[in-house]
């Protein structure tokens, strides 16, 4: 078994191998640069895969332009299209709550804070750290399947452990704050490229040295 200081060794080591891998770093939603639709691509992607969250939410976005439009929406209408995405009569009430709040409670503005954005509805800490590593560019580990999968593998944990709360605890105090929400996004893309839950391809994986150790 690894000691901490090990640990973090190898994982900065992974940090610095995927970026040469995956230059650019960034969130597989096409969110835009507007805080509000990362927030609704975000509930909506529990579940559901980001490359479906991106195809619904073009024509959420296109009857729904702003949070304002949303917080107003016909439920019965916003459930008919987020209906591919999954739960969806929990996902459109919590996506119209949520606009409302974020319209009403905070005048349009995203807050900047853990504890404020877990107060939306739908939203938990995987949301909001995607919310704050992305939008505010604070440290936040999100700790998605691919992210848990993987950081098993590699040994940071035990292999195989879902716990969403225990991996961000870990793996927060494992590598550098300045690192931590780019190398989440790139763990997506080495996930669905290498490290796959069913036939990882370990043969051809461009960390396989650091990962087995060497």
């Amino acid at each position: 078994m690894m000691t901490k200081k090990e640990k973090k060794e190898k994982i900065a080591r992974v940090v610095r191998a995927l970026k040469e891998v995956y230059p650019e770093a960034k969130c597989s939603l096409e969110y835009e640069g507007d805080g509000w639709k990362l927030l609704i691509m975000g509930r909506l992607s529990a579940q559901c895969t980001d490359e479906r969250v991106n195809i619904v939410c073009r024509e959420l976005f296109k009857k729904y332009p702003s949070a304002s439009a949303l917080a107003q929406g016909d439920i019965a209408e916003i459930e008919e299209i987020v209906k591919p995405c999954g739960l969806f009569r929990v996902k459109a009430k919590n996506i119209k709550d949520a606009s409302y709040r974020l319209v009403n409670d905070y005048g349009g503005e995203l807050p900047d804070t853990m504890e404020e954005l877990l107060k939306f509805e739908g939203v938990g800490r995987k949301v909001a750290n995607l919310l704050l590593g992305d939008l505010f560019n604070k440290p936040a580990i999100v700790a998605d399947t691919h992210c848990m999968r993987i950081n098993g593998r590699l040994g940071m944990y035990r292999d195989g452990m879902k716990d969403p709360n225990k991996t961000e605890k870990i793996l927060s105090e494992l590598i550098e704050p300045s690192e931590q929400s780019d190398y989440c996004h790139r763990m997506v893309l080495f996930g669905r490229e290498y490290c796959k839950a069913q036939s990882p391809k370990c043969d051809t994986c461009p960390i396989k040295t650091i990962c087995k150790g060497e």
